[in-house]
């Protein structure tokens, strides 16, 4: 799909019927229509005096309304792989051979009508997904050297600045760099309510803006976007096939094989009992007509597909069918709880000299070394440190020999020394001892449900590789406290609703400010003091405990134990590169209550495809039995067939429309 579109403004009204008369699917929609006019001549020829007919007229109704399933039967046909093409060209060609000419071509007609109205229903799934990029400009406003220039969008640069007006669309992702507005971000998000932005603050494309004008820095190329980049993820998604639709294509030839030798043994068995050949063949074709599977094989993706285009619309991204059908399974949830369960937005709340400081070292030395050590680290509490360090003004020392402890802290080398800041793991797998003081007010600032940071240096003794000695040891501690999110505990009382046996809380966290999180949200169970790979095995226990588990988690820390649980779904996602690619689910808004919409959605879907699938096997035997019950004529037949068909197409789509409701 292009990501290039028109402007709103100039881009040409489209006609819901238009995907009939476009490329390949036009010339299909083109011989059905053909093939009905032939037919109709043909019926009337037959009954009327006066109008020639011709076999030939019959002939050429037989070539348009079955090439395109002959098209696709033949190539499998060769590798002895039968499908329901073969199996709709067989039964025509049966009618034609007894002299059923009109039953025969009215089977191809409605087939390929069938075909072509599914093609249509399929579309509309895809258009649903592909609308996230309708209105996205082809045009942007680059500001150079202090001029405005028009230019594509497709020539946009990382670091280029670009001029976005009031009710403009974003064509790329950025950073505000200069001005203040608020932005529509459904597109992304699902979420309608305007969102402020000022200097500082990501933008995405698709992004609609508000009364304000700002210049935004280009981050990403337009065709490497988030919008683009969920599109492609979205239409890559199909690949991803949910379990039962994968079953019922890998039995479908099997069950085509079976078909055509029943058939068969229709023709044959009552042929040598004495009953005339043209009576038991067209019998035959009858069922082999009304027994085709068309119904059960689409029965799966069409709901499937609705139900993925309809969660990318409001910001809930499967990144396949299995994953969709997995989570209707689910029975018990373990959540992370920094950036997850709480805003992830936490603040400073205090800094803390140790009492053996180094002379002179003060407070905002000691917030200066946490910001520079904060600095390049991806943690939800870095920000926090670094706009602490932005408001007093503080100047960041330089850092080298970066390094990241995942689940313990932070080491660099500043001014000569190697600087360190974690929580108690980080000294305790290190051999050292955290001061009494520290601990005191460590335990103090805990107890206030804060989350503790500390921070201790040393410097290595030059010509002595790998030794170091102690100079200035202990520095102090920075405390911080995160709120949680205001729909938290609506969202896991929710889970209960929807039939959660078990939620846990699975953090890297301190027990105490765990506990009170978990408290206030809802959650049954804790488990505190997790290093990422000790998630990873919290969720393999989980599994092997319950079954069906999912992992929530904000798509960068929790990325391990995301891809280890049965659906890993990451929240507040938009433009994180590590969530799209660990999760199963993505949340692009910070709304924790998408991820119960997810589970509803999941849950339809699946309730639609078992709708699907009863109400088509249902018709097969129902149409079979009426064959021999009532000698059902092959029109009839073939209307019950395809009818059933297109029947089980629009129940799918139904899920475009989704509203999460009431427990089901």
């Amino acid at each position: 799909m292009s990501t290039t579109t028109i402007p709103a403004n100039t881009r040409p009204r489209t006609s819901v019927l238009q995907p009939f008369f476009v490329g390949e699917r036009g010339v299909q929609a083109a011989f059905t229509l053909i093939t009905f006019l032939l037919l109709v001549y043909s019926v009337a020829a037959s009954k009327l005096d006066g109008l020639p007919h011709h076999v030939a007229i019959d002939a050429a109704a037989y070539f348009f309304g079955g090439y395109w399933a002959t098209r696709e039967a033949l190539p499998k046909l060769l590798r002895l792989d039968l499908d329901v093409d073969f199996l709709m060209v067989f039964a025509a060609l049966g009618a034609a051979l007894i002299g059923q000419w009109h039953e025969g071509a009215t089977l191809l007609f409605l087939f390929s009508l069938s075909n072509v109205l599914q093609s249509y229903a399929m579309e509309r799934s895809r258009a649903a997904v592909g609308d996230l990029m309708k209105g996205r400009p082809d045009r942007a406003t680059l500001l150079r050297n202090g001029e405005e220039i028009e230019v594509d969008v497709e020539s946009l640069r990382v670091e280029d600045v670009i001029v976005i007006r009031p009710g403009e669309m974003l064509p790329t992702d950025g950073v505000v760099c200069h001005g203040e507005t608020e932005m529509n971000e459904a597109s992304i998000t699902g979420e309608a309510r305007p969102i402020p932005k000022a200097k500082g603050d990501a933008v995405f494309a698709g992004a609609l803006n508000g009364s304000g004008s700002v210049e935004v820095e280009v981050t990403r190329p337009a065709n490497d976007s988030t919008l683009a980049r969920i599109v492609k993820m979205i239409e890559g998604a199909e690949q991803h096939k949910a379990r039962t639709q994968k079953i019922l294509e890998a039995s479908e030839g099997y069950y085509a094989w079976f078909i055509v030798i029943g058939s068969g043994l229709l023709v044959l068995v009552p042929w040598l009992g004495g009953e005339a050949l043209d009576t038991a063949l067209y019998r035959a074709m009858t069922v082999l007509v009304v027994a085709s599977p068309c119904a059960l094989v689409i029965s799966t993706p069409a709901a499937i597909l609705s139900a993925i285009a309809r969660g990318a619309r409001s910001g809930v991204l499967f990144k396949g069918g299995a994953h969709l059908e997995r989570m209707a399974d689910i029975s018990v949830v373990l959540i992370d709880k920094t950036g997850t369960l709480t805003t992830g937005e936490p603040g400073v709340t205090d800094v803390v000299l140790a009492s053996h400081a180094p002379d002179h070292f003060t407070e905002d030395d000691l917030l200066a070394y946490a910001a520079a050590l904060e600095a390049r680290s991806e943690h939800v509490l870095s920000q926090a440190i670094l706009d602490k360090a932005s408001q007093r003004g503080l100047e960041l020392p330089a850092t080298e020999d970066f390094i990241t402890l995942p689940g313990r802290g932070i080491r660099a080398r500043i001014e000569g020394f190697h600087v360190w800041i974690g929580a108690n793991r980080l000294y305790r797998e290190h051999g050292e001892e955290i001061p009494a003081d520290l601990l005191e007010a460590k335990a103090r600032l805990e107890a206030e449900g804060k989350t503790v940071l500390i921070l201790h240096r040393e410097i290595e003794r030059k010509g002595d590789v790998g030794q170091h000695e102690p100079c200035g040891g202990w520095l102090g501690c920075i405390a911080l406290l995160d709120t949680i999110r205001p729909d938290a505990a609506e969202t896991i009382a929710r889970f209960r609703q929807l039939g959660i046996r078990r939620t846990i809380m699975i953090t890297g966290d301190n027990a105490v400010v765990a506990e009170r999180i978990a408290k206030e949200a809802g959650i049954d169970e804790v488990r505190a003091g997790l290093l990422p790979e000790q998630k990873v095995e919290a969720v393999k226990e989980a599994i092997r405990e319950y079954g069906a588990v999912m992992m929530i988690g904000d798509g960068v820390n929790d990325a391990p134990a995301l891809a280890n649980a049965t659906v890993g779904v990451a929240m507040g996602a938009k433009g994180t590169d590590l969530a799209l690619e660990s999760a199963h689910c993505v949340l692009m808004g910070n709304e924790l209550r998408h991820v119960a919409y997810a589970m509803e959605l999941s849950r339809r879907a699946v309730f639609v495809v078992k709708q699907n699938l009863v109400f088509s096997l249902a018709v097969i035997v129902l149409l079979i039995a009426s064959v021999f019950a009532i000698a059902l004529p092959m029109p009839l037949g073939v209307v019950g067939h395809e009818g059933s068909t297109l029947i089980v197409c629009a129940n799918g789509l139904r899920l475009l429309g989704f509203r999460p409701g009431k427990t089901r």
